[in-house]
């Protein structure tokens, strides 16, 4: 692995474990949805994980079109985002864990969301897994970088 892909993957996952929520962007009919996400991200980076409620909008548009993309950043809404501030797309293929990943999958969503276990564990809540395709990192103001994952 390139050295600058194993920098990349360590600045993704320092930005991942410091945050605890990002921006998804779904699609609702022909027009773009997004809603706040609590997340969390498996080791490889080829997973990122959230709770929804069965009975949301969101739901809705992922089992209609599971397509999607999230928006993960460390802004502080000061005017050093400019220069010092991480964004970070990641595009994939979000679908319900139903099989029997589900519980090891829910339990590491689980240990940086500890608060959400009753939520998460309701019959009316869905774990979601977004097999992420790339991600786009940008920095520095315009630097953008482009890490494409593996299946």
């Amino acid at each position: 692995m390139p050295e600058d892909e194993l920098q990349l993957k360590k600045l993704l996952k320092e930005l991942f474990k410091g945050q605890l929520f990002a921006a998804l962007a779904t699609r609702q009919s022909d027009r773009p949805y997004s809603n706040l996400i609590a997340f969390a991200a498996t080791e490889d980076l080829k997973n990122i994980l959230f709770v929804t409620g069965r009975e949301t909008a969101k739901y809705a548009n992922l089992v209609s079109n599971g397509v999607v993309s999230v928006l993960i950043d460390n802004r502080t809404n000061q005017d050093s985002d400019v220069r010092n501030a991480v964004a970070v797309t990641a595009v994939g293929l979000a679908e319900e864990v139903t099989d029997v990943r589900r519980e090891n999958l829910l339990q590491l969503y689980l240990v940086k969301h500890h608060s959400m276990g009753k939520f998460a564990y309701s019959p009316g809540s869905a774990l979601f897994s977004i097999k992420v395709k790339e991600y786009f990192i940008v920095r520095n103001f315009q630097e953008v970088v482009e890490l494409k994952i593996d299946s």
